[in-house]
């Protein structure tokens, strides 16, 4: 990242070019040491893996380039209004607002700091190599229980560790898990005493579900999420079409990077592409013409209307085929999809 700039053009440049997370990674190295180390402290590993990574990165900047970061904070904090007031009652109301009682309760009972930690929070600190030696010779379901409590993308990375014989058993159980009691706690406690001890604190905690399970395919190989959706196909159809339901769709690319939707565009026919936006919304179809030209978005738009009514299952079929494209695109590392591991943070 460090380079010579001379003129206004080649800083603003330079400043455009910064992501978010450099951006975060320059304010930590201006805060000084004992500062930066505090933050490091209330952040997840991928995020201090992340954020480490981006310091590296901003190392040697212009010092016009460093003032461009700190005026964008200022103005960005200048807005902020609830720095001061009592910050539960406030992360509370936030999270009622915007997800509904029972959803924030649901996210409050996993993000509530405790009296003590948990053993199975110290995972997160691990390693997957290390994580599936620890849980291999365990009994299924508490390998499932385990697998459900992490990243997905971690989660997907130890799965593929374990033995192919037991993956598609451990996603199953991943997918009908929903309430785990104080008692499946404290086997699940046992485990993690090979590797630390920990005074977790027991409750009954939400894990698990459909969604888990959909969340860790996602991050699957392809040739991995075949097999075992296969296999899961064969011993409960209703749940494969559950998981398959709940996986990376149409959709969920609004929450990719610009980059990454040119890439894929320039690789799906036109033909795909009109008939999969016959069916998107309109915050989606604005984001995908937005990745085109002007006149390749112009012309996208102007077939459309002149296809006319299409089948429902046509436009499916065309969206799931794109979906296709994108996910072995993101498995050859030509793109990143957001909830396939792409996900950045600021």
């Amino acid at each position: 990242m460090a380079e010579q700039v001379t003129n206004t053009d080649d800083i603003n440049d330079l400043y455009d070019s910064l992501t978010g997370t450099q951006k975060c990674a320059i304010l930590m190295m201006l805060l000084g040491e004992d500062e930066a180390a505090e933050i490091m402290k209330n952040l997840s590993p991928k995020e201090v893996q992340t954020l480490g990574s981006a310091m590296y990165s901003v190392q040697g900047l212009p010092q016009e380039t460093v003032n461009l970061v700190l005026d964008e904070f200022l103005a960005i904090i200048k807005g902020q209004t609830s720095l001061g007031i009592e910050g539960t009652s406030y992360i509370k109301n936030v999270l009622t607002k915007a997800l509904g009682e029972d959803k924030a309760e649901s996210v409050l009972g996993r993000i509530t700091p405790q009296d003590s930690v948990k053993a199975i929070e110290i995972l997160e600190w691990l390693d997957a190599r290390s994580i599936a030696e620890l849980i291999l010779d365990e009994h299924p379901q508490i390998i499932a229980l385990v697998i459900s409590y992490l990243e997905p993308g971690i989660a997907a990375d130890v799965l593929n560790l374990l033995p192919e014989n037991i993956q598609s058993d451990i996603v199953k159980r991943i997918a009908t898990l929903q309430t785990i009691q104080p008692e499946a706690l404290s086997e699940l406690n046992r485990v993690m005493q090979k590797v630390f001890s920990s005074n977790a604190s027991l409750r009954a905690s939400k894990v698990g579900g459909v969604q888990a399970a959909a969340k860790i395919m996602n991050f699957c190989k392809q040739d991995m999420e075949g097999r075992i959706m296969k296999d899961i196909l064969k011993a409960d159809k209703s749940l494969m079409q559950g998981i398959q339901d709940n996986m990376f769709v149409f959709e969920t690319l609004l929450l990719s990077d610009d980059k990454s939707l040119q890439t894929l565009l320039r690789a799906v026919d036109d033909e795909l592409i009109i008939l999969a936006l016959k069916g998107a919304d309109d915050e989606l179809r604005n984001k995908l013409f937005g990745c085109m030209s002007q006149r390749a978005a112009a012309n996208i738009q102007d077939e459309m209307e002149a296809l006319g009514p299409v089948r429902l299952t046509e436009v499916q079929e065309a969206q799931k085929q794109i979906i296709a494209i994108a996910r072995r695109m993101s498995d050859e590392g030509s793109i990143v999809l957001a909830g396939r591991g792409g996900d950045d943070f600021v």
